[in-house]
């Protein structure tokens, strides 16, 4: 009798998330009593505003919230979250345009779930967040890598890519501000790269979900809004995760022609039915407020950002650019690859990192993670004393290697 593989090879293929793999390690070493610092989850360290909390309270009382609601978004969510766009982005929608996901990372899976055919090719600018590729792989797609450096400040050309383009391309990802990089394509670069897409008749995906977290001179641009001759070939990823500090409610949403929004809402109805009411209902207050939590949030991030840059660029054989945006620092690490260190020689970032999180009880992400090996992400949505420490530890560390 035939021995048939237990796991299918589809589903065998898809890579654990390795930033909430290092986070849980880092919290497991945590619980066993060592003073582990981890800087390898993407969220705010921040509660819910109270206002939020106190909207979720009242849906759960609410027996209309029991019950089954459409299976793409309560009604009035939908409402809101267009008005938020147009207010934040310049976009204007119809509340038929909005589908309501179960966290940012369904309306990432269901957008390249109904816009590609197996062999499609989608461009995608290296580092990128590890959700993407599995994304992208579970669609049927193919990841086509421009692969950026410190050097441009991990930001891609539009001679990149270009150079990528092939017949079987249909999607450019465009993700600014970045996770991982924090980098943020200026309103110029942003049009550049819409004009491109709009010229070759591209679909572009646009990740929106760190819109309100620039700083310094950096201001974002919607690339739907910049280039409005992309006109019904655009689909908006967006949430409340990252602006109100809500990654645990697991709301998020996608933005599209009213095709792509039907059949991806045809999709979500046998995947999961509607998003939980009161998540909903919680985010209906987050998008209908004002922005002062985010302010004081970003406020916080840019003062925690400059410090660890600069932590960072003391470090002998460290180097790390200036994030624009999101709350990651992204360093390249590979003058300190092969050196000896406490007895070893790293050969990968990714050794590294775990000789790091053995020796300075500090949890970073390597870049193998993001398609970039030779850099680590390190989250500064942490406390401003467990920062320095953190960065600390790991500067006495590499100092070390010879």
């Amino acid at each position: 009798m035939p021995t048939r593989p237990r796991i299918s090879a589809r589903i065998s293929a898809i890579s654990e998330s390795a930033t909430l793999a290092v986070d849980a390690k880092a919290k497991a070493m945590k619980a066993a009593g060592r003073p582990v610092i981890g800087f390898g989850a993407g969220e705010p360290d921040f509660p819910t505003p109270g206002y939020i909390v106190e909207a979720a309270i009242e849906a759960a009382r609410d027996p209309r919230f029991h019950k089954y609601t459409p299976a793409g978004g309560l009604p009035e969510l939908k409402k809101a979250i267009a008005a938020k766009t147009l207010r934040d982005s310049g976009l204007a929608v119809e509340a038929s345009q909005v589908l309501v996901t179960n966290g940012g990372k369904q309306a990432v899976y269901e957008a390249f779930a109904t816009l590609l055919d197996p062999g499609d090719e989608v461009v995608v600018v290296a580092p990128y967040w590890t959700t993407y590729p599995e994304a992208i792989k579970l669609a049927g797609g193919v990841q086509v890598d421009v692969v950026t450096d410190e050097s441009t400040g991990y930001l891609a050309s539009v001679e990149q890519l270009e150079a990528a383009r092939t017949e079987r391309t249909k999607v450019l990802l465009f993700v600014s501000p970045s996770n991982p990089t924090g980098a943020v394509y200026s309103r110029e670069e942003t049009e550049a790269i819409g004009r491109w897409a709009a010229e070759h008749g591209l679909w572009v995906v646009t990740d929106e979900i760190y819109e309100h977290l620039v700083y310094g001179g950096a201001e974002f641009t919607s690339i739907a809004t910049a280039v409005p001759e992309l006109g019904d070939r655009v689909v908006v990823l967006n949430g409340v995760a990252k602006t109100y500090a809500m990654t645990g409610w697991r709301v998020g949403w996608l933005i599209g022609p009213s095709d792509v929004v039907k059949a991806a809402t045809n999709l979500q109805s046998h995947a999961t039915s509607n998003v939980s009411n009161v998540a909903q209902m919680a985010a209906l207050a987050a998008v209908s407020g004002d922005l002062s939590a985010v302010a004081e949030m970003r406020t916080a991030f840019d003062r925690r950002r400059q410090a660890m840059v600069r932590m960072l660029n003391e470090i002998p054989g460290v180097f790390c650019p200036e994030p624009k945006g999101a709350f990651y620092a992204y360093p390249t690490v590979k003058e300190l690859l092969g050196k000896e260190l406490r007895g070893r020689r790293p050969q990968s970032s990714a050794e590294l990192a775990e000789l790091i999180l053995e020796e300075a009880e500090v949890a970073v992400v390597p870049g193998e993670a993001f398609g970039t090996p030779g850099y680590f992400r390190l989250s500064y949505a942490l406390g401003d004393n467990d920062l320095a420490e953190g960065v600390s530890r790991l500067g006495k560390l590499l100092s070390e290697a010879r």
